[in-house]
């Protein structure tokens, strides 16, 4: 079950955010408030993407020196930010609940295939050892495709702006 939810994560994602939009009741205030939250997310997971390369080592540089899973914290803070935009507390319990089934899968997923591959290194890693010094790179978060996130967290916003106008709410 845990790799289904880790693998389905991007489509499951797509229905939470059609029952997201369906139930949000957005405001003027709640948009800039919320994605204001969602962009110190983004921003944290670019950074992240940026000194990560996938599946080839254990990365221990940038936000990879204070958080195991940067790009997962990063997409959390996302969500409150998303659910703060929403202003509806159903609205909350959907994502916090979507948050909370595929990242938690995700991770343990990925912490299985990371000891599988790297062994003693991640877990010498994990225990606060090791730290490398390999700097930001813009040309790794695109290679990382961390392109895709911020095009989804436009539209949203873009279409929390269109429901808010519709609904009188901007």
């Amino acid at each position: 079950m845990r790799e289904l939810l880790a693998r389905r994560r991007v489509f499951l994602g797509f229905v939470s955010g059609v029952v997201v939009l369906l139930l949000a009741t957005p405001t003027r205030m709640s948009i800039a408030i919320g994605m204001t939250i969602a962009l110190v997310g983004e921003l944290l997971r670019i950074w992240a993407a940026g000194h990560l390369n996938k599946a080839r080592e254990v990365t221990s540089s940038g936000p990879y020196r204070f958080l195991a899973h940067p790009l997962y914290v990063g997409s959390t803070i996302m969500g409150i930010g998303l659910a703060v935009a929403c202003a509806s507390i159903i609205v909350s319990f959907v994502i916090a609940g979507y948050l909370a089934a595929t990242l938690t899968a995700a991770i343990r997923t990925e912490e299985a295939f990371l000891r599988q591959a790297f062994g003693d290194g991640y877990d010498r890693y994990r225990s606060g050892g090791g730290s490398d010094t390999k700097r930001f790179s813009m040309a790794q978060a695109l290679a990382n495709r961390e392109y895709r996130a911020v095009v989804g967290l436009v539209v949203v916003m873009l279409l929390l702006v269109w429901k808010a106008t519709y609904n009188g709410s901007f």
